[in-house]
């Protein structure tokens, strides 16, 4: 009776059956037996295959492009033609500012700027022939420039240093070479390539100056590693700004004519070994 009594107060297990049933033969086609934890976590299952398989559809296929407000190739292109106008809105308002500042010196008796004289002094000093001690001394100014910007020093002591004929370079920008490299008169080359192409990074590095110049319009300079400096010139846009970190092939600037010095689109490419100019084409693949 007492066996009777425990057998009575043990927990039952509802079992429950779906079957499928010949309704002429009464045959049973196919049975399913479960119990009310089995089906609970077979419908979870499902459900989380279901909604892993939806987000890796919106995750790694065109689909996540309907989504409201994921930005498509559009839009993204939009954003980056809104990004030069306003840009080029900036320089307006910085003349329009200049003229002002000069009306005021007018107005209360002083001598105006005159931008045009300055920058057509400055045209003209780089247009006319130069002599040769004039293009040493220069020399010798831009490698103490590149001296002093090497004070960022990226490479640490416990760095392994390679020589730069072991170092793989980055294509900057794929285009044509239309002036080659030359130690006094031309120390850096001129890749030419349709306006608004992208100008990456040659190598890891740091942004030691990001800026605008009457001469070479919006320059890049990047300190790497082992000694190596990068210099990119004539730029329409820059896409990164001092103290940035970059790596190699990442986007940098948009290539343009501007710059006083630049009569089309190419851009302008230095390439600085332990304080002297070297021939990029010597171990980059343009």
């Amino acid at each position: 009776m007492a066996r009777n009594n425990r057998q009575t107060k043990e927990p039952r297990t509802n079992r429950y059956r779906l079957a499928l049933v010949d309704d002429t033969t009464h045959e049973h086609i196919w049975t399913l037996r479960f119990t009310r934890w089995t089906f609970f976590l077979t419908l979870l299952s499902i459900i989380t295959v279901l909604l892993a398989g939806a987000m890796s559809l919106v995750a790694f296929t065109p689909l996540r492009t309907f989504i409201p407000g994921y930005p498509d190739a559009h839009t993204r292109r939009a954003a980056m033609q809104n990004a030069i106008t306003i840009d080029s809105l900036e320089h307006v308002i910085t003349r329009w500012e200049f003229y002002s500042e000069n009306l005021r010196r007018v107005m209360e008796g002083e001598d105006p700027v005159r931008i045009d004289s300055v920058i057509r002094s400055h045209a003209e000093a780089e247009i006319n022939p130069l002599s040769h001690d004039y293009l040493i001394q220069q020399d010798s100014l831009l490698r103490q420039t590149v001296r002093e910007a090497e004070q960022f020093g990226l490479s640490g002591a416990q760095v392994r240093r390679l020589p730069i004929e072991g170092m793989h370079f980055f294509v900057p920008m794929k285009g044509v070479v239309s002036r080659g490299f030359e130690a006094v008169v031309h120390p850096y080359i001129d890749v030419t390539a349709p306006q608004g192409s992208v100008v990456m990074a040659v190598l890891d590095g740091t942004v030691v100056q990001a800026g605008w110049s009457d001469a070479y319009g919006y320059t890049v300079v990047i300190q790497h590693a082992d000694d190596i400096l990068s210099v990119y010139r004539h730029n329409q846009k820059l896409l990164k700004k001092e103290g940035d970190k970059v790596t190699a092939g990442s986007s940098i600037a948009l290539v343009g004519n501007a710059g006083t010095q630049a009569q089309d689109s190419h851009l302008h490419f230095e390439l600085w070994y332990r304080g002297e100019a070297v021939d990029p084409v010597k171990y980059i693949a343009f």
